[in-house]
C-alpha cells in the first residue's frame, strides 16, 4: 500500500469562499469580471487573469484588503480537525495555493506552517499591486498557471506516493489529473463529471476524514 501525500488548494477549498473572488467584489472596477470569465472559460492563463485582477488595485489598499478578508474567510469546517488527523496519521499535508501571501499566511496561521504552504507573492511598492510568481510552470507544464500545482506536486512527492489532491476551481484542474484519489467540490468537480475522472465531492473536511478513514477499515 503506498504511503499517502496530501496536496490541498485554499481559495474556496480551505475558505468557504475564494478569497481573490471577494475582494475583487469589494474593491476592484467592474473590468475584473470580464477578466475572471477568461479565466474560467481557459481563453487566458491564470497567471495572467490573477496578474491583471490585482493590477486593478491600488497598492495604498493594503491593509484595508487584509482587514477585510480577516474579517469575512471563513475556515470550512473540519479543517483543524483534518490538520490534526493528518498529524496523528504521519501524512504530509502541503497547502497549494492560487491566493497571494499576503492573505493566505495570515488565514492559515496557527494551523499549517509556512515552509508547508505555497502560494503567489505579492509586491506593494508601486502604485498598483504587482502579483510575484516564486513558483510558475516548469518542465512539461506551460498552462501559465501562476502557482503550478503540478511543478509543486512533482519537486514534493518521489512519485512512490499515493497522490491525494483536494480543490474546488480551474486552479486545480491540472493537479487533479495527477492525483490518484481526488476530492472535488464545486468548479473542479463539474470539470472532473465532464473529463470522465474519479473523485470523491465533500462540503467539509469531515467527509474527508470519513473518507481516508473508512478506507483503513477497508484495508
Amino acid at each position: 500500500m503506498k504511503k499517502p501525500i496530501i496536496f490541498c488548494d485554499f481559495d474556496g477549498t480551505i475558505t468557504e469562499t475564494d478569497n481573490i473572488i471577494s475582494l475583487m467584489k469589494q474593491f476592484a472596477p467592474p473590468e475584473w469580471n470580464e477578466i475572471k470569465d477568461q479565466v474560467l472559460g481557459q481563453e487566458i492563463s491564470i497567471q495572467e487573469g490573477v496578474g491583471k485582477m490585482f493590477s486593478l488595485l491600488p497598492s495604498s489598499l493594503k491593509e484595508e484588503i487584509i482587514s477585510f478578508l480577516k474579517d469575512t474567510a471563513v475556515i470550512r469546517n473540519g479543517f483543524s480537525q483534518f490538520v490534526n488527523y493528518t498529524k496523528q496519521e504521519g501524512i504530509p499535508l502541503y497547502i497549494v495555493s492560487g491566493g497571494i501571501d499576503f492573505f493566505v499566511y495570515p488565514l492559515l496561521k496557527g494551523l499549517v506552517d509556512e515552509e508547508f504552504i505555497y502560494c503567489n507573492g505579492s509586491n506593494f511598492s508601486g502604485e498598483k499591486i504587482q502579483i510575484l510568481w516564486p513558483n510558475s510552470c516548469e518542465g512539461d507544464c506551460d498552462n501559465g498557471c501562476g502557482c503550478c500545482k503540478p511543478t509543486i506536486i512533482n519537486k514534493l512527492a518521489s512519485g512512490e506516493e499515493e497522490l491525494i489532491v483536494i480543490g474546488d476551481s480551474i486552479t486545480d484542474l491540472q493537479a487533479a489529473k495527477l492525483g490518484d484519489t481526488v476530492f472535488a467540490r464545486d468548479f473542479l468537480s463539474v470539470k472532473m463529471e465532464e473529463m470522465g475522472l474519479p473523485y470523491h465531492s465533500f462540503e467539509t473536511f469531515h467527509d474527508v476524514i470519513n473518507e481516508l478513514q473508512s478506507r483503513e477499515v477497508k484495508q
